[in-house]
């Protein structure tokens, strides 16, 4: 906790800010030269600081790419007396975003390392490997320091596996939410050795399909260094992950001991393992793990996962067949019943999805929408009992209009089959396409079909008795209490992240969504009952009350989405950048020119909850978007425009900002090239943080570029994007672009625009941006920055 406190004690680490490359860096070498000094002779410790340049282009956020220039690793290496071949890496970041403390988001994830490996070092136990320690100085500009080690660094050669310590959250127990790619290897020895295990395959395949708008430097080392590992994270409270409010004192000391005791473990047992030294061998197949309520891990071969999955389907396809086809007169009419049931079941499961989300759409339309992110209960009372009622309301008319001659016991029969079939189905598809989570599928048909057989002879001979019910609910414990614990996980993790999704997204029909399948997972094996009982009024009438009074309560407004809670802070995010910007002609000449401070919300809610209280912030300033520039003429520091629309965000006029350090953007050369190409070389100047935007007019290609793998890489939309950043004492930046032009343009054959982000020091803030922030309420988190924007056209 000494180490946590002391990092977030030096205040938001920037990359290229005295406080990330000075303050943070000599903490860290301070810290590390001491534990060196207390050292045993059983170990050997190297520290070495490396200030890489490079650049690389990434998929991540509609695909860009990124440039980078004299950012700060720090990098230590605990080495046997005798030395190693081989080692494991452990990485963390030390630089924050913008205006935030970065307390779980990574400092105590480098506070645990520096104990760590003040732990290993005080051992007299010699290890096997080595255990390489990277404090890497530049994770929040895009993953760009961890590129440049594994990329540039001699240590990395050695690197065999490395486990990974990021934030979706603040505090609480860290999630293993990616291993691999491949290497079973690596699950089975945090199985063995994690002390508080916290690992699901369903977090990792959802983290994997892209639906959470982050990505972490696991990414760089399995794409560019082809090294497997595992990504660990925390993730709880992610409403103030990337705030001001991620301070250490809302970090437990229980969490930091625990990532502590598991990652300590977890690599003692990789650098004393000898299957590091010989990964490659280990490498083939995929793992399918989860815990159990975090007393242990699970994990067995994708293989093996397959081979049962198939065997359980066909399990349950046999008992159905069986129940089917006897007696042989009546095969025909019993499975008609059954594909009527099935059927039924899943009208039953369209209908209450509709109707849910139409509720949702309707919320989200009247100007409500995140009424539940700081009460979220109300989404369970809201959503939650709209689709158990719809589920009861659409079985309940179909008993007694479908069913009207047929015995309770009959139905409570046919529908569990019908239930069991639609599991059977979703295991089998779901293990066809190949995902690991296909699991939870077998729980759902292995566990009610072993309950069905026990006990079938007391429903047959007696119905639905008390005994029956009992029996049926310890049977079902398993696959229920398992799904209740995943959706805690699931909520855990996707709850805060709609209140920084973008504009876009209606953030209540995603989680209505979420609800709703839930809640059709939940009732599976239970809409049976609905035909059992004698009645579901009672029930579908307290559902349809309890739906009615929180609709009511969230159309008039009662449930604020924000909260400025001291304690327990949900606050709305808004970015504010103070711009000026130029766009300059053929020839050179300014023909438009304004400032003004951009607004952006950060949530579907955009600024109707802050209007109120900065008035001149309505809809009568909306960003008007400058069609011939690329990204509208918007200084975006990362292309993350697909998420805003225009209508969504603001432009408010404000004088111009004049930088003490202003950019410097020259063109060197022109040359002509073959095949009708030419050449543009610049030089520019600026700040620690530059976003190079370019759009090659109609009829031109941009062919190739001095920048990523010298491919030119688009982000959604078709224009190009360049994220720029250094560290400190960094040279001008040089880059060349080469572009394909058939036929003489008398406009010019590209748009060029370079934006230049003061993200600390006395360029940061203007007076009128202080004073704009000033005034927002005290329920918003607002980051503001001053950013200068310059067209050109060549």
């Amino acid at each position: 906790r000494g180490y946590l406190d002391n990092l977030t004690a030096i205040g938001p680490r920037t990359v290229g800010s005295p406080e990330n490359e000075v303050l943070a860096v000599n903490y860290l070498l301070e810290q590390i030269r001491r534990i060196a000094r207390e050292s045993t002779d059983a170990h050997k410790i190297s520290v070495d600081i490396q200030r890489p340049t490079g650049s690389f282009s990434i998929d991540f956020l509609g695909g860009f790419t990124s440039y980078y220039a004299n950012i700060t690793n720090v990098v230590v290496k605990l080495d046997p007396r005798n030395g190693a071949k081989h080692a494991v890496l452990s990485n963390c970041h030390f630089d924050s975003v913008p205006n935030t403390p970065g307390a779980s988001d990574d400092a105590v994830s480098c506070a645990v390392m520096l104990e760590i490996l003040n732990t290993l070092s005080k051992s007299s136990e010699s290890l096997q490997h080595a255990v390489i320690f990277l404090f890497n100085g530049a994770e929040e500009n895009i993953l760009q320091a961890s590129h440049g080690f594994i990329t540039q660094h001699e240590w990395a050669k050695s690197v065999r596996a490395f486990i990974n310590l990021e934030a979706a959250g603040v505090g609480g127990k860290e999630l293993v939410f990616q291993t691999g790619p491949e290497n079973p290897w690596l699950v089975q020895a945090y199985v063995v050795a994690a002390k508080h295990p916290f690992a699901s395959v369903v977090a990792q395949e959802i983290f994997q399909s892209g639906i959470i708008p982050a990505d972490t430097d696991f990414r760089i080392y399995r794409d560019f260094g082809n090294v497997p590992g595992i990504d660990l994270a925390f993730i709880e409270n992610g409403y103030i992950y990337h705030t001001k409010y991620d301070t250490s004192d809302r970090i437990l000391t229980d969490s930091i001991q625990r990532a502590g005791d598991n990652i300590l473990a977890v690599l003692k047992y990789l650098a004393t393992s000898e299957k590091l030294a010989k990964s490659f061998e280990y490498r083939h197949g995929n793992v399918v793990f989860f815990d159990i309520l975090g007393l242990f891990v699970l994990a067995y071969p994708a293989r093996v996962g397959t081979i049962m999955n198939y065997i359980t389907a066909a399990i349950a396809v046999f008992y159905l067949s069986k129940k089917v086809l006897q007696p042989k007169p009546r095969a025909v009419h019993n499975l008609k019943k059954l594909f009527t049931a099935f059927g039924l079941t899943l009208t039953s499961w369209v209908c209450t999805l509709v109707a849910v989300l139409m509720v949702a759409a309707f919320v989200s339309a009247i100007g409500r929408a995140l009424s539940w992110y700081t009460h979220f209960y109300v989404s369970v009372s809201l959503y939650g009992t709209a689709a158990a009622a719809k589920l009861i309301l659409v079985h309940m008319l179909a008993k007694k209009f479908f069913y009207k001659n047929m015995t309770e016991q009959y139905l409570g029969d046919v529908f569990f089959d019908a239930s069991l079939m639609i599991w059977s189905i979703a295991l089998a598809v779901i293990t066809q396409i190949g995902l690991c989570s296909a699991f939870i599928c077998t729980l759902w048909v292995a566990f009610p079909l072993l309950t069905k057989l026990m006990i079938h002879k007391e429903f047959s001979q007696k119905g639905a008795t008390i005994k029956f019910i009992v029996l049926y609910m310890l049977g079902m414990f398993v696959p229920y209490l398992y799904m209740l614990y995943l959706s805690w996980t699931v909520f855990e993790m996707f709850t805060p992240v709609m209140g920084r999704s973008g504009s876009e997204i209606p953030p209540d029909m995603v989680l209505a969504g979420f609800i709703v399948i839930f809640t059709m997972i939940l009732s599976s094996y239970f809409i049976n009952f609905i035909y059992l009982v004698k009645s579901t009024k009672t029930t579908l009438v307290t559902l349809t009350t309890v739906f009615v009074v929180t609709l009511i309560l969230v159309c008039s407004g009662i449930f604020f989405p924000y909260s400025s809670d001291a304690a327990n802070p949900k606050p709305k995010r808004v970015f504010l950048q103070h711009t000026s910007r130029r766009f300059h002609d053929l020839d050179g000449n300014v023909v438009k020119s304004d400032s003004g401070i951009w607004i952006n919300g950060f949530d579907y809610n955009g600024i109707s909850h802050i209007t109120p209280h900065v008035p001149e912030i309505n809809d009568t300033i909306r960003t008007v978007c400058e069609e011939q520039a690329p990204f509208c003429g918007l200084p975006w520091i990362l292309p993350v425009h697909f998420m805003f629309r225009l209508v969504k965000n603001w432009y408010l006029p404000a004088p111009e900002i004049l930088p003490r350090s202003p950019i410097q953007f020259k063109l060197l050369s022109k040359e002509l090239m073959p095949w009708n190409s030419v050449r543009l070389s610049f030089e520019v100047s600026g700040p620690s943080h530059m976003s190079l935007y370019v759009r090659p007019h109609a009829g031109v290609t941009l062919s190739r570029w001095s920048l990523g793998d010298g491919v030119p890489v688009t982000s959604l939309g078709g224009d190009y994007f360049v994220f720029y950043s250094h560290g400190l004492r960094a040279a001008p930046w040089h880059f060349w672009v080469e572009l394909t032009a058939p036929e003489k343009h008398s406009d010019g054959i590209v748009s060029l625009a370079i934006a230049a982000h003061y993200f600390f020091g006395e360029d940061q803030k203007s007076p009128q941006l202080y004073a704009l922030l000033e005034r927002l309420p005290n329920w918003t988190f607002s980051s503001g920055w001053s950013c200068t924007y310059d067209l050109f056209v060549f």
